[in-house]
């Protein structure tokens, strides 16, 4: 079934949420990686790959949460604090998930530096040229990465222990 149930993931929820996973996995060592280069002609691709995956988490987010509108996700399964942890937790992660790729894009704008997803497509500046713009927005960035990375071992860590605990949780965005 496409939709969420009541205690159940849809496939669309499901392929969002692996899509988005996916990618995350490939962004976040490819930005450290990128963090300790110096750019340059040879690595100007890395730095191109890194803008568009960025833009295409930040797209996959915005059509992940029309779909909720539509197709709401089931409750979490358990209370108590640890169901409110939970929602603090996603909440939080979705938010940085828009957060990080926005302050991205302003930070390259800042730069002078296009912003060109897949080599195809020039996104406009969103922020003037400007040393400070630049400096604020990637120290920004860089924050807000390393608690989303900090937040992304506990969302996993949880689902893992609630799967071994037996609840179900990881099974349901498995396999609906």
């Amino acid at each position: 079934m496409l939709a969420n149930g009541p205690a159940r993931f849809g496939l669309v929820t499901r392929a969002l949420h692996w899509s988005i996973a996916a990618l995350i996995l490939v962004q976040l060592p490819l930005g450290l990686r990128l963090s300790g280069l110096e750019p340059g002609l040879a690595n100007l691709w890395l730095y191109g790959l890194h803008k568009s995956l960025g833009m295409t988490v930040f797209a996959l987010m915005a059509i992940r949460l029309v779909w909720h509108v539509y197709s709401p996700p089931p409750a979490p399964l358990g209370g108590g604090w640890q169901a409110l942890a939970a929602r603090l937790v996603h909440w939080t992660i979705y938010a940085l998930m828009f957060a990080i790729p926005l302050s991205g894009w302003v930070a390259s704008s800042a730069t002078g530096i296009d912003t060109v997803l897949f080599d195809r497509i020039t996104l406009p500046a969103i922020a003037p040229v400007s040393e400070a713009w630049e400096s604020a927005a990637f120290a920004f960035h860089d924050i807000a990465t390393k608690l989303f990375m900090g937040l992304l071992a506990l969302h996993i860590g949880a689902a893992l222990k609630r799967e071994m605990d037996g609840d179900g949780t990881l099974t349901r965005m498995i396999r609906g």
